[in-house]
């Protein structure tokens, strides 16, 4: 729910440009991509590694950035960065 612009966990700058976020269904996928993503490594379990790696395939077609993020170039990508960057291990 960080990439929610309503959510209280969202920070400024999702609230911000943000239109849409991504849903439960984003959360899922992201989870099992990150146990794929070990498996394939020969690991059992998931690192935050595994999720940092998966974070902009998976959300990046979730988030829909809102008219203030288009004006200023600002894409859908840079916001998971930034967001990523933001949230710790």
């Amino acid at each position: 729910s960080a990439t929610r612009p309503k959510s209280e966990l969202a920070p400024a700058f999702i609230r911000e440009k943000v239109k849409w976020g991504a849903g439960s269904r984003a959360s899922q996928a992201l989870i099992l991509a990150g146990k794929a993503r070990a498996l394939l490594q020969g690991r059992y379990n998931v690192a935050c590694e595994d999720v940092r790696a998966l974070a902009m395939p998976v959300l990046r077609h979730r988030v829909i950035t809102n008219f203030h993020a288009d004006a200023e170039g600002v894409t859908s990508d840079d916001l998971i960065r930034q967001l990523i960057d933001a949230i710790a291990e």
